[in-house]
């Protein structure tokens, strides 16, 4: 175990090539993801937090549903999509980064309307009178909502993020993991560790681990920024 974590830290030490290019995949495709979902996910939740119209309970029910849908179950559904005979086989997009995109953005997207429809809900209920008394437009009301949320929000943002970089099932099946072109950090862990190659494996779950950690390290420094500022 000692030798194994030696030859960890050296495939670190020393930048190697094969772990700097499955990182930069990991992280093209979960940040792209990410803001995707984002810009998707942010939106629906305030819509469903301030607005009333019939099946809105339906899609609650939906949403909360998908946050813990097997991600297997997304990967077959995108690679049924996204194959030859599928409707979107002519995008030619599976086994390739943007097919793995596509994947990661339907588990973020659920999850971050999720999250934010219920912080929204809650911060809606404090100011909606505010809102029709000064006859503030709906976009203007939302604008304002998301912003004095955003603190917030950033929980939401950082759930979407962990859920998509520590994805392995349906990148996996959508991605191929084949290598130098969709090989990502948790793919590559599995395939090392069923291989022996326990060295990479480790070094790549460190990084993993590193990148989850200075996420939460920077949510928590801008909520604390936040709270002295504006108590």
């Amino acid at each position: 175990m000692f030798t194994t974590f030696q030859d960890a830290f050296r495939l670190l030490a020393h930048l190697d090539a094969g772990v700097v290019g499955i990182v930069l995949v990991s992280l093209q495709v979960s940040l792209t993801a990410l803001l995707l979902g984002t810009l998707i996910g942010l939106p629906l939740g305030a819509l469903l937090a301030t607005e009333e119209f019939h099946g809105k309970k339906t899609i609650t029910v939906i949403l909360n549903t998908l946050m813990g849908v097997p991600t297997v179950i997304v990967g077959v559904v995108v690679y049924l999509l996204l194959s030859r005979t599928g409707p979107l086989g002519v995008w030619g997009w599976l086994f390739t980064p943007k097919g793995m995109i596509v994947a990661q953005t339907l588990l973020t997207t659920p999850l971050i309307a999720a999250l934010s429809r219920q912080i929204l809900e809650d911060s809606w209920r404090i100011h909606r009178d505010s809102f029709k008394a000064l006859r503030l437009p709906r976009l203007s009301a939302l604008k304002w909502l998301i912003w004095d949320c955003r603190f917030s929000l950033t929980i939401a943002v950082l759930a979407g993020l962990a859920r998509a970089i520590s994805e392995v099932g349906a990148v996996m099946i959508v991605g191929g993991n084949i290598d130098h072109s969709t090989r990502t950090m948790t793919t590559a862990i599995a395939l090392e560790t069923s291989k022996g190659d326990l060295p990479l494996a480790l070094a790549l779950g460190i990084i993993l681990l590193g990148i989850v950690l200075l996420a939460n390290l920077f949510t928590f420094a801008v909520r604390q920024i936040a709270e002295r500022r504006y108590g």
